[in-house]
């Protein structure tokens, strides 16, 4: 039992607590001044006494500053969990790890849901639009806070991988290594197609009111939708192929709120599928797991704040209207790119085009492509393969540093 019981302890990094920052001002990249800022995060593990031992992990769309351990009176682990902790990916016993959730999230960070405070109300549509460097740039006033003067590395998947590359290009003498994961230098036709149906599913919601919902009923309908189109990008064929294929749910949880519907049902002699059906229900298990997925979402996420995120991932691009290997060029940053082969949101083909202007700008850079049959989410659930190579790559930056004293000094 005690053996045991070590075991779990190293599993996780424990109790943790969310703190916050806050900052008079921000420059947005429109030129716009904004503040005050406030940003929530976490922080795992211990600082070394020279602070070369700090990773900044950047989540996605709907991530937030938890990204492992629990909070107090809870039991459910942070987004990336398996990820963080004594001997995992980014280990705990040997770096300090940071996330904060992003400016105008919506879990501690200020977000159009804040209030504003020549209002009194929430910001809403008042809200400045903001950018993937925006959020960046208001991480480095954070990691300034902290008196952080180089980060070992900064490390996020989708949305958190823009927000590395925008780190690579605009604080290059900011940090000694980036590990970008399933993401891409700028958003192709097709992701933002996907952004903007989910951004029409929220606006086209009644209770939406324009974003003024805040003192009424929540446009919970549209950013459920919103959220079902993307966990469909999330996933790839073959996943969904073997999570769900194509089996019903049983009828009596199928029409659990129709009881006449179950008895009529299962008192037919007729063929499976030819009844007709007293309303549009969710008779498969795909079905149901979308509504799942969606009906939760809405209990922890605020639809204005979907809408200006997904927007900046759309209007994100690496490049700053040059060549990425000419904005590059002279970085001593080590890269390590990370796909996965089954992701059809962000294909493989755009992770080697960061590559290759990393490559054509000499900097040194490892690809890696794994073959995974989760889609998108295989950043998140593809532990074993992506811990290995995380953690042996942060090994030999973390030695090149503290050893030898040569490498990004």
């Amino acid at each position: 039992m005690i053996k045991d019981k070590k075991i779990i302890q190293n599993e996780h990094v424990g109790i943790v607590q969310t703190q916050t920052f806050t900052f008079d001002q921000l420059k947005l990249e429109s030129g716009e001044k904004f503040g005050p800022v406030t940003l929530a995060y976490e922080t795992y593990g211990c600082l070394n006494k020279e602070r070369s031992n700090v990773i900044l992990i950047t989540h996605a769309l709907s991530g937030d500053a938890h990204a492992a351990g629990v909070h107090e009176g809870q039991d459910n682990p942070g987004w990336w969990d398996e990820f963080i902790g004594p001997g995992k990916a980014f280990d705990t016993d040997r770096y300090f790890i940071i996330c904060s959730n992003v400016l105008g999230g919506c879990k501690g960070s200020t977000g159009p849901s804040s209030i504003n405070p020549k209002t009194g109300k929430p910001y809403a549509l008042d809200f400045p639009l903001i950018t993937i460097n925006d959020i960046v740039c208001a991480q480095k006033h954070l990691v300034d806070y902290l008196g952080i003067e180089k980060l070992l590395s900064v490390v996020g998947g989708s949305m958190g991988g823009q927000q590395v590359l925008s780190w690579l290009v605009n604080y290059p003498n900011s940090l000694r290594s980036a590990v970008p994961i399933a993401t891409t230098i700028k958003h192709s036709p097709q992701q933002i197609a996907f952004n903007e149906v989910g951004r029409q599913s929220i606006m086209a919601d009644a209770h939406w009111k324009s974003g003024n919902y805040y003192d009424a009923v929540a446009p919970t309908k549209g950013l459920a939708v919103a959220r079902m189109i993307g966990h469909i990008t999330y996933m790839s064929d073959k996943s969904m192929a073997e999570k769900f294929g194509r089996t019903k749910k049983d009828i009596a949880e199928t029409f659990k709120f129709n009881p006449l519907e179950v008895e009529h049902r299962r008192g037919s002699t007729a063929a499976p599928g030819s009844l007709p059906l007293t309303g549009f229900t969710a008779d498969f298990e795909v079905e149901g797991y979308l509504r799942y997925r969606g009906d939760n979402f809405v209990k922890r996420f605020d639809a204005n704040s979907y809408l200006y995120i997904t927007k900046a991932m759309d209007n994100f691009d690496a490049t700053a209207n040059r060549p990425l290997q000419e904005v590059l060029q002279g970085s001593s940053v080590k890269v390590l790119v990370i796909s996965f082969k089954s992701d059809w949101l962000y294909p493989a083909y755009q992770s080697k085009e960061i590559v290759k202007a990393c490559k054509l700008a000499e900097v040194e850079t490892t690809y890696c492509e794994i073959d995974s049959t989760y889609g998108h989410d295989a950043f998140l659930l593809e532990v074993q393969e992506e811990s290995h190579l995380i953690k042996h790559f942060l090994k030999k930056v973390f030695y090149a540093y503290e050893v030898t004293g040569e490498y990004g000094a």
